[in-house]
Order: structure tokens, then sequence, then C-alpha cells
């Protein structure tokens, strides 16, 4: 495959090719958390959010219209702050987070993860596991609450 071609590929992205990405990612990061690959599963796992909250911004976007400049140039972004953001779902965790603790924690240790951390070298198996935990937790793992409404 050339390079344009790749990068075609992907601009032309769906939502369920999001979410089909996310949950291989985090089949992925579990695979390596189980090996002892804690760096690998740390980006992954924050990668699989990231690909969660862009599936939830596609949804935004309603077939045949027009989508939004700035909403589609913003999103071009790692950040998952500014994804949460502009997936319209910042209010409604917010909320959520007043009632459920657990969420609020999950947030809070998601939340600060980069793209940049694929250039760490010091990602210790206690980080990686809290991460893990923060994002597949079945009861409040964000992964789960953000599915519900991608």
């Amino acid at each position: 495959m050339l390079q344009g071609e790749h990068e075609l590929e992907v601009r032309n992205m769906n939502r369920n090719d999001l979410q089909r990405i996310s949950r291989l990612r985090t089949k992925e990061a579990r695979v390596l958390l189980k090996e002892g690959c804690f760096l690998g599963a740390y980006y992954l796992l924050g990668y699989a959010v990231e690909c969660a909250l862009k599936a939830r911004i596609a949804k935004q976007i309603k077939r045949h219209d027009f989508p939004d400049r700035k909403l589609i140039h913003d999103s071009y972004t790692h950040d998952l702050g500014t994804l949460l953001r502009l997936s319209g779902l910042e209010t409604e965790l917010q909320k959520e987070i007043k009632n459920n603790r657990d969420l609020e924690v999950n947030w809070a240790v998601i939340k600060d993860w980069s793209e940049e951390s694929r250039y760490l070298t010091d990602i210790l198996k206690s980080k990686a596991t809290d991460l893990y935990s923060a994002v597949m937790g079945r009861k409040d793992g964000f992964l789960s609450w953000v599915k519900k409404r991608w």
C-alpha cells in the first residue's frame, strides 16, 4: 500500500470503523497486559478511548449533512478532554459523576492519557492496570459508559 492510499483510508473511516478499532485496541491491550507489556497496553487503552469518543463524534454527523468545519478540524486531535467536549458528552459525564464516584475516579485516571505515551519507557504495571480498570470496568468503566452513547 502506498503512503497516500493509507492516508485516504484513514480519512474515509466511519463510526463503525472507529467502534471496531476501539474494541480491537482493548483486546490487544488485554493481551499485552497479560504478557507484561505494560507500555503497549497503556498506549492502546488510551487509543481505544480516543476511537470511542471519535465514534461518538461521528454519530453527530447525519448522512447527507455537510459537517461543521470546526468540528471536523478540532476532532483531529488525540486530546481526550477535547474529544469528550466535541462528542457532546461532557455535560452528561459531569452530571453522571455527581452520583457515581467510581466513574469520576475512572475519568480522572483516563483524562491525562496522551498519545505521547507511546514514547514513554517508565509505565509500571500499576499504572497500566489502573488505566485498564478505568477503561474496561464492567460497571463503571469509562468505555462501557461511552459505548451506551456511541
